[in-house]
């Protein structure tokens, strides 16, 4: 009885918007790859096509052996966990992609379903990409040939174990513990990493009205203050030798306004990305820590405590955290090597900085951010990340 591994992805540039999947198929035991897919779409949501490359990468290992033992590995949470059984699948609309996954699996021996960190499924992530591409561009995928060589392009070899799926809230990811036999050496960061690294230049944006009287500050589409602009201003010419080569933005106005000033000063355009935007604080918006302690103590107990509990009529920390952790994957698999500068808020800021050390949910309570503050993350295409700089405010001085 043969052993395939699939390895499938999917997402939209937009949420819902042009999308496009990838799927591979590998020996399990050489790890060669056996089979390729990927297709656009012309509009749908990320877990629409995410569900759509696990179909497409199931059909072709049934192709090759409808009997054999499969594993399939997937960044996306939802996707495993709903295929796994583990998770009720709420939405009506994928309801019959997971049943169409199922048909297909019953015909195999076994299936089983593995999260996998997105560094851990370049190729799939990498066809997903080109799908995409080729759906915002109206034209057909054009996949290379199976002994053509590029980026991406792996040389047969052994699979190494997927890291174990240890309830991560979402794609943000995690490495295997330190000593894990299947881990990679450069996992741990500290041996020098053999690619050059994406780096992500992290800018909070100017100082607001509610950021100056430190109040809750979330989805509201609030101004900088005249010192905001200033420290945009001062931002803007620390990272003119930084050689940035995109500059994305939340879209929200406060960090929109601090990104323009950047991009007037490198001659750069700014693309905007929702996933980068504040945590929604709901009812506390405007509102100070200690009026929240007043008037609503047990709220605010629980979700200091749990990062799965959202505000009233806000967003969980642990939403946020899935949310930025995919618009990072997207953003790093579309400028590898590249320097990309986000202007972005407190909590995806914090989010990004926690998920490259590996640090627990808990850590985004014990971090301090300055407005205008600037940090810095190498991401190696290997799968570390490296925290070089976090709350620096030297151009503010």
């Amino acid at each position: 009885m043969s052993r395939l591994l699939v390895e499938a992805d999917g997402g939209s540039r937009g949420n819902p918007g042009p999308a496009g999947y990838g799927a591979v198929v590998r020996d399990a035991l050489s790890g060669r790859v056996l089979a390729e897919a990927a297709e656009s779409i012309e509009t749908a949501t990320n877990n629409v096509a995410e569900y759509q490359g696990l179909i497409a990468g199931l059909a072709k290992a049934a192709e090759l052996d409808p009997d054999a033992e499969v594993e399939a590995r997937l960044d996306s949470k939802l996707v495993v966990e709903q295929m796994s059984g583990r998770w009720k699948i709420k939405h009506p609309g994928m309801r019959p992609l997971a049943q169409r996954a199922r048909d297909i699996a019953a015909t195999f021996a076994s299936v089983r379903y593995t999260w996998v960190p997105r560094a851990k499924n370049e190729h799939a992530d990498r066809l997903a990409n080109e799908a995409m591409d080729a759906a915002a561009e109206g034209r057909p995928v054009r996949l290379a040939p199976p002994d053509e060589t590029g980026p991406g392009a792996e040389e047969p070899g052994p699979v190494a174990p997927a890291t174990p799926d240890s309830g991560d809230t979402g794609p943000a990811g995690s490495a295997p513990p330190a000593g894990d036999a299947g881990a990679a050496p450069s996992s741990t960061g500290w041996l020098a990493p053999d690619t050059t690294p994406t780096k992500l230049l992290l800018l909070r944006h100017g100082e607001t009205p509610l950021s100056a009287e430190k109040r809750f500050a979330g989805a509201g589409d609030i101004a900088l203050t005249e010192l905001g602009h200033a420290q945009a201003r001062a931002a803007a010419r620390r990272l003119a030798g930084r050689g940035i080569d995109t500059i994305v933005s939340s879209p929200l106005r406060r960090a929109r306004d601090t990104a323009a000033h950047v991009a007037r000063e490198l001659s750069l355009t700014v693309r905007v990305d929702d996933g980068f935007r504040e945590v929604d604080f709901g009812e506390w918006e405007g509102k100070t820590f200690a009026e929240v302690r007043r008037e609503n103590p047990a709220d605010l107990e629980r979700w200091l405590a749990d990062p799965d509990v959202a505000p009233p009529g806000g967003e969980s920390f642990a939403s946020a955290m899935r949310r930025v952790g995919e618009a990072r994957d997207k953003l790093l698999a579309r400028h590898r090597a590249e320097t990309v500068l986000i202007v972005s808020h407190v909590t995806p800021i914090k989010t990004l900085l926690q998920t490259a050390m590996l640090a627990p949910p808990q850590a985004l309570y014990r971090m301090h951010l300055d407005v205008g503050c600037l940090s810095e993350i190498d991401c190696f295409s290997d799968g570390p990340m490296v925290v070089r700089s976090m709350n620096d405010t030297a151009h503010l001085a």
